[in-house]
């Protein structure tokens, strides 16, 4: 089954297999209709059409729509870490190299093929605004996942290194994506060659 979003983000978590499936349908149907029409057009309604169930399902779970995005947000969350977890097995313990690769491979990935992901990615940014609270997040995530795979002890002073490196690669790729709708290549290149400049001072 696919992952669904932390309980705290719902009004009611699901609890049967059945209801699960319908909330992974509603945040479907959000995800692709964020993508055709946009968070302003975007409404409960249009979400309980295309995916099919009744307005109360969508109520059931969600007040709002913002709320629908920020399950979203955690929902992507979730899976970036399934993917780069899944990545990391294949990598030699200790190769901070390979684990940063998978970091910045999967975030690319979903980038370009996750609805939806364009606008709220890990933090629901709709309105646009600071995107801080997000970047902790997925840093906290990351020193959680990575600290084990080099041998480190997740720290502050390894929050400190991850916090660094998701706010310069989250800026240098959304720049990336500006300049070409899959990334300018460049850009992606540069990125990796700066993060690895980074991290190779602190991490070897």
């Amino acid at each position: 089954m696919k992952p669904v979003p932390h309980a705290t983000s719902l009004r009611r978590a699901p609890v049967q297999r059945r209801s699960a499936e319908r909330l992974t349908r509603i945040l479907d149907a959000c995800a692709d209709l964020l993508d055709e029409v946009g968070y302003d057009a975007l409404s409960t309604r249009a979400v309980a059409q295309r995916a099919g169930v009744p307005i109360g399902s969508v109520y059931r779970f969600f007040g709002n729509k913002k709320q629908m995005a920020d399950a979203l947000a955690q929902r992507n969350l979730e899976r970036y870490a399934e993917r780069v977890t899944e990545r990391l097995g294949q990598a030699r313990p200790g190769d901070w190299r390979a684990a940063m690769d998978a970091v910045l491979d999967e975030y690319l990935a979903m980038k370009r093929t996750a609805p939806g992901f364009s606008l709220v990615d890990f933090g629901n940014q709709i309105p646009v605004g600071s995107r801080a609270e997000p970047n902790h997040r997925v840093a906290d995530r990351l020193t959680d996942l990575l600290s084990g795979h080099l041998g480190r002890s997740p720290d502050d002073d390894l929050r400190r290194v991850f916090l660094i490196a998701v706010e310069t690669a989250d800026t240098l790729v959304h720049l990336a994506f500006r300049m070409a709708p899959e990334g300018d290549p460049k850009v992606i290149d540069e990125t990796r060659e700066l993060l690895r400049a980074y991290l190779g001072r602190v991490l070897d």
